[in-house]
């Protein structure tokens, strides 16, 4: 039977998964790379990271499946996004890459805003003015390492990158396109004002494709490094909120993913392109298709923080018994009660993008006191990050996006509490979906439909999205949540002035 490979580039590490066309997984694996946190908002990876973990992620999934490479008709790559990678002639990277956590371009930013107007940006791209898009960071990256930036022949983006390892060719997928911060979205053109006061020309960039365009195939140089066969066809890739909505069936409006990693992203698809300035609007991986996306920062960062710097007992015991480190800290969370003994969480731990927007927001843990248990701590974490899915749905309403069906993909579905959690704060049903290997399956639905082994990638993900539960809100949970809401909503606009003056200090 053959193969389809889907490789997603995400925040901590490299997932590459083989799939038969239909969509049934035969093997996966996660290679992960460091992340640098210079100072606060200043996060950057090295793009041959990136490349390396790659390629090991593909070697160790090949090995799982008997004769795999000579199997493999197809592969996509997907990523976070955006980011500035910007390369010399060559195809180098000049400098480590600048990734979508990255917050250091607030000043340029403003400079942009002060140049063409709030509105007119708005206007031009279908979004806010915000460090959070490519221009910004090429705009500090062209005022502040100006010699660096003379080296730079390309701006491109993580697929792009790890397809030109691939194949020796550079391309630009139009997902990204749509986060770069510079395309025209009236003229269908590069802004070439933007582009000017960012410091570059439009020939900068790499040339567009549509994300299940082939663009080329590996190279003998590639496959020695991967394994893959010399030949097989690579197509042009997408961003993985696009993949995780083709994944999780979202292809028709009202059907609405959330889907959390590191981050949370809310995918809300529509076909008239509705452009709100509290999230982010770019095009569907799927021909004729939009997103608005409500974009969180740090969910499971977050979790993954107090991990880090609190939970030695659940590392430990996690060694000792083979066990997952966070089942460990879901059941200690599962001893408090809803409302977590009156415990709240602002999870603006690296600042905040949808619906806020603060870079100079932070984490708050709000309503300790001397009886509040690790428990109920832990589990503040899991209702602050619902919250904040909440807060984007409820904006998303406000603007006429439609909701029927909340369907969630990513490492929290692997958790009932959570799961339950987010049904409950959010007081929405939560569907989970069978067989959920996240946004590589949206990758290899793009390549099968490239290589003509399925019509329509849209479909055909309609067909494989299967439902495993559904977590439904519990109306003994409705009054405690609708309160504890009521307060999160209360918090950061009672903390904005003080979170800026702390910044400012």
């Amino acid at each position: 039977m053959t193969l389809l490979l889907g490789i997603d580039v995400g925040t901590t590490g490299v997932k590459a998964a083989l799939f038969t066309p239909d969509g049934h997984l035969q093997a996966a694996r996660t290679v992960e790379y460091p992340t640098h946190h210079l100072r606060p908002g200043w996060v950057e990876q090295n793009p041959n990271d990136w490349w390396t973990a790659t390629c090991a992620a593909i070697r160790a999934a090949l090995a799982d499946v008997p004769d795999a490479p000579a199997r493999v008709i197809g592969l996509a790559v997907s990523s976070q996004a955006p980011s500035m990678v910007a390369l010399d002639s060559a195809g180098e990277p000049v400098r480590p890459a600048l990734i979508w956590m990255d917050r250091r371009a607030e000043t340029e930013t403003a400079q942009l805003v002060e140049h063409f107007g709030w509105d007119e940006i708005i206007r031009i791209t279908g979004n806010r003015p915000d460090p959070y898009y490519v221009a910004s960071k090429i705009k500090w990256f062209h005022q502040r390492e100006p010699q660096d930036f003379r080296r730079a022949r390309w701006f491109a983006q993580i697929p792009g990158y790890i397809n030109l390892r691939l194949t020796g060719e550079l391309t630009l997928d139009d997902v990204h396109r749509g986060l770069m911060g510079l395309w025209d979205r009236t003229s269908g053109g590069w802004s070439t004002a933007l582009c000017e006061a960012c410091g570059l020309t439009p020939d900068q960039i790499p040339p567009v494709y549509p994300g299940h365009h082939r663009q080329g195939a590996v190279t003998p140089a590639a496959a020695e490094a991967t394994g893959l066969r010399a030949g097989t066809p690579v197509m042009v890739g997408t961003v993985d909120g696009a993949a995780a909505a083709v994944e999780a069936g979202v292809a028709e409006e009202g059907l609405v993913a959330e889907m959390t990693g590191t981050s949370t992203v809310l995918l809300i698809p529509n076909t008239s392109g509705i452009s709100e300035p509290a999230f982010i609007a770019m095009p569907h991986a799927l021909p004729g298709m939009h997103l608005l996306v409500g974009a969180m920062v740090s969910s499971g960062a977050s979790l993954n923080w107090y991990r880090d710097q609190f939970g030695r007992w659940e590392i430990e015991e996690a060694r000792r018994t083979e066990s997952d480190v966070f089942d460990l800290l879901t059941r200690e969370a599962s001893t408090a009660a809803p409302g977590s003994e009156g415990v709240l969480f602002l999870p603006y731990m690296m600042g905040e993008r949808a619906p806020i927007w603060h870079t100079q927001a932070r984490g708050v843990l709000f309503g300790l006191s001397l009886a509040t248990p690790r428990g109920a701590v832990i589990r503040a974490i899991l209702e602050g990050t619902a919250f904040a899915l909440r807060h984007n749905i409820e904006v998303a309403a406000e603007v006429g996006a439609r909701l029927t069906e909340l369907r969630g993909v990513g490492g929290p579905t692997r958790s009932p509490l959570w799961c339950q959690i987010i049904a409950d704060a959010t007081n929405q049903p939560l569907t989970v979906l069978k067989d959920n290997p996240g946004a590589p399956l949206g990758d290899v639905f793009l390549a099968a439909a490239a290589v003509g082994l399925i019509p329509d990638a849209g479909e055909a993900a309609a067909r494989a999205a299967q439902v495993e539960r559904v977590y439904t809100p519990d109306p003994a949970h409705r009054a405690v949540y609708d309160a504890r809401f009521a307060v999160y909503r209360i918090l950061y606009p009672a903390l904005k002035p003080a979170f800026d003056t702390a910044a400012a200090g």
